[in-house]
């Protein structure tokens, strides 16, 4: 849930910088959203959420 809850306020963020900086426009961030939403309903849906929480591991594991 944590994981979850940081990669929504990280994407958002992006969106954020991508919206003042390169021009995004408001209806491409509502566009990307909607996607979004109706991808999580599909098949693909475990299979992102799986390469995500691997991805977030790799990360956990980068020793400085």
């Amino acid at each position: 849930m944590i994981l979850s809850i940081s990669g929504v306020v990280l994407l958002g963020i992006i969106v954020f910088l991508f919206f003042r900086k390169d021009g995004l426009k408001a209806s491409h961030a509502m566009v990307c959203a909607l996607f979004g939403f109706y991808l999580a309903g599909t098949a693909i849906a475990p299979s992102i959420k799986a390469g995500g929480q691997s991805l977030a591991s790799l990360l956990g594991g980068i020793k400085f």
